[in-house]
């Protein structure tokens, strides 16, 4: 067994309603003046203004930023930094999926560190710890409230880079699953799988340890278990607190053990055509577990176990197995089959492989990688 080490330096509640403990959190963390990141999309439901009126009504000053858009870029990092600054924020929500999270955790970097976001980018650039941050996840997926980066898209380069550090980590996690209660069922899907494959990723990372592979357990018998039913009714509560917990289980261990080929090959397809993070991941999935499969040491047996909570063990297994329980996933989820259903087009293949072969994710797959070879996986996803 090779030497690692972990740590958990965050303060996390989690239960139905825990959202009502946001004041003492905010007095715990000596926040007098808050910056709330959030989405127009989540202020249309509501959810901003019950936040907000919990901090106000805490008597503690909160400026709102909602134009965090999907794959969120420099430029709304930049303008969210400057509202931070002229108000005088001494910490920071983040309220919602990754989006938010994202910008939250590159605006913690700019406030305390300056410079530009681009000068972080890559791994353990940020020389110390950000301001205080409190991550209030409204889906389960991203884990992102226990996550050392920040995924950020430069429109110039057309490219999706990652600022990692276990500097940025939120100070505070409030898990709530009445918050994911309304989430629509196509949200829920892609937002699910992705917090599966968080999970299946860092089990076979090169990177995993015995720590991380507690969580990713854990995070893939909570979501393996529960995912379809939260999917088919969001109102069923203890699937939520299945799905939000498992979501945060699975965003803990890839934090430590890193991920793989999926996403090191969803970022540029989210960066060249805008297609969600979750989708993006789950089309991919099988191909790149098909791929994988040459390296697999016993784990997709594991995963497949999961996935497949209810039926019997099978004897001899095969990893073609787990690869054909994805499609089926997949499908029954309502994931689209290919990536040329989402509008990718095949003559950005070369440009997007490029972009995946920088991520600093495809050290951390358990198959040795080529340029060649991601360039047949996008092919093949296509």
């Amino acid at each position: 067994m090779k030497d690692f080490g972990f740590k958990i330096p965050q303060n996390i509640e989690f239960g139905i309603g825990s959202l009502k403990k946001l004041p003492k959190i905010l007095e715990e963390s000596r926040s007098k003046n808050v910056l709330l990141i959030s989405d127009r999309g989540l202020e249309k439901l509501g959810v901003v203004a019950k936040v907000s009126n919990i901090i106000k009504e805490a008597g503690i000053k909160c400026t709102e930023f909602l134009d965090v858009v999907p794959n969120p870029t420099v430029d709304v990092v930049n303008e969210a930094t400057e509202i931070y600054k002229n108000v005088e924020a001494t910490s920071i929500i983040a309220l919602g999926g990754g989006s938010p999270m994202d910008v939250a955790k590159a605006v913690g970097v700019l406030a305390n560190f300056g410079g530009k976001i681009t000068d972080y980018e890559g791994n353990h650039k940020v020389p110390g710890k950000v301001v205080p941050i409190i991550a209030i996840p409204t889906t389960a997926g991203t884990g992102s409230e226990v996550t050392a980066s920040a995924v950020i898209t430069d429109e110039s380069r057309n490219y999706k880079f990652s600022v990692f550090s276990y500097e940025i980590l939120p100070s505070y996690a409030v898990l709530d699953p009445e918050l994911i209660m309304t989430a629509p069922a196509s949200i829920a899907a892609s937002c699910g799988v992705d917090a599966l494959i968080h999970a299946m990723e860092a089990y076979i990372s090169n990177n995993a340890t015995p720590f991380s592979d507690a969580m990713a357990e854990k995070a893939m018998e909570l979501i393996g278990r529960n995912l379809r039913a939260f999917v088919a009714n969001r109102q069923n509560v203890d699937a939520a607190c299945a799905m939000m917990l498992g979501s945060t289980f699975a965003g803990i261990s890839f934090a430590w053990a890193r991920l793989g080929n999926v996403h090191a090959m969803s970022h540029p397809v989210s960066a060249y055509f805008h297609v969600p993070h979750g989708v993006a991941n789950s089309i991919l999935l099988p191909t790149v577990f098909e791929y994988n499969a040459l390296a697999d040491r016993g784990r997709y047996e594991v995963i497949y176990n999961y996935i497949c909570e209810g039926k019997e063990k099978v004897k001899n297994f095969k990893p073609q197995m787990l690869v054909d329980e994805i499609r089926k996933l997949n499908n029954d989820l309502g994931i689209p089959k290919s990536l040329s259903e989402v509008g990718v087009t095949e003559d950005m293949i070369p440009a997007m492989a490029e972009d995946a072969m920088k991520s600093g994710n495809i050290p951390a797959n358990p198959r040795q990688t080529s340029l060649k070879e991601i360039t047949e996986l996008y092919k093949k996803a296509l």
